[in-house]
């Protein structure tokens, strides 16, 4: 038998039990693959991270739904920074880099702001995929009609380090009755069956939010719906300053809510800066600890 302390944080909060949760696990290194994904199994959180040493960047960082191990995810990141800096394990250090499966990416830890720690991390270049299905058996696996889907806007898979389904719906009122049907996704999404799905709209609970969403996780995860997503955040962002706002200079600062519907209320800052013909893409946000617990592997 074996025992691992996994400590939860919840990230885009600082509120604890609100924003999204993630389990760390700080010996990662002490740990083989199959034992980070037993932990994560028991764990249950949409995802929990594991720092390890890395040979070309500052820290490494593996993450791991119940199911399987991911490239990259947002609020995972937010969580492990956020508690390597707070228990002193970066030391003065502001500026570094992790190296994940969607490549070595860039963190800045902003120690300023009046709410406590603030981290941004650069995600993968943006990319889009099309979706060729049937719109209408889409709409009615996440419980809404085809009516509540806004067709004037492409619905696209997309990408900054993992891949998501976005689909642009017209009203607020619609992500009240969504309830997704996870198991439907892989035979809907012919192109990419591992891909999530995340549906946003620009009507926000939040009169200072510009966007709104819920994103409902592959069944390959092993989980139902993420609360407050920042890799598929980061895309819709891309896919806001593509496809909605497309004129803008330099960059485009967005605020991101989600997680109302289930009571997890989060907010993530997406910026968009253009980068000849394509986009760079950064997400900033912040952590709360909420305790920490064991896990024994092996039984």
């Amino acid at each position: 038998m074996k025992s691992v302390k996994v400590y939860h944080y919840d990230a885009f909060s600082n509120e604890p039990h609100k924003g999204n949760p993630a389990g760390v696990v700080l010996n990662g290194d002490d740990l083989t693959v199959e034992e980070m994904q037993e932990v994560a199994l028991k764990v249950g959180f949409n995802e929990t991270s594991f720092p390890v040493k890395s040979n070309k960047a500052d820290i490494r960082i593996r993450y791991f739904t119940p199911g399987h191990e991911m490239n990259l995810c947002g609020h995972a990141t937010m969580a492990t920074i956020y508690a390597l800096k707070t228990r002193g394990l970066l030391g003065d250090k502001t500026d570094l880099t992790i190296e994940t499966k969607a490549g070595v990416l860039p963190v800045k830890i902003d120690l300023t702001a009046d709410k406590g720690i603030y981290i941004t991390m650069k995600q993968a270049s943006p990319q889009f995929k099309e979706f060729k299905g049937s719109i209408k058996d889409l709409a009615n696996s996440i419980g809404i009609n085809l009516a509540d889907i806004d067709i004037e806007l492409p619905i696209l898979y997309g990408s900054t380090g993992t891949w998501t389904l976005l689909i642009p719906i017209k009203t607020l009122d619609a992500f009240k009755k969504m309830k997704p049907n996870n198991k439907l996704f892989p035979s809907l999404l012919t192109e990419m069956p591992k891909a999530s799905i995340h549906p946003f709209c620009l009507e926000t609970y939040d009169p200072n939010a510009d966007m709104h969403a819920r994103h409902f996780s592959s069944p390959f995860s092993g989980t139902i719906e993420d609360a407050v997503t920042g890799t598929a955040s980061g895309v819709m962002g891309a896919y806001f300053a593509k496809y909605i706002k497309s004129e803008f200079e330099e960059s485009l600062n967005l605020l991101v809510e989600q997680g109302q519907e289930i009571d997890k209320d989060g907010r993530i800052i997406v910026r968009v800066l253009n980068n000849e013909g394509g986009y760079d893409i950064e997400i900033t946000g912040n952590a709360v600890y909420v305790k920490d617990f064991d896990v024994m592997l092996g039984n």
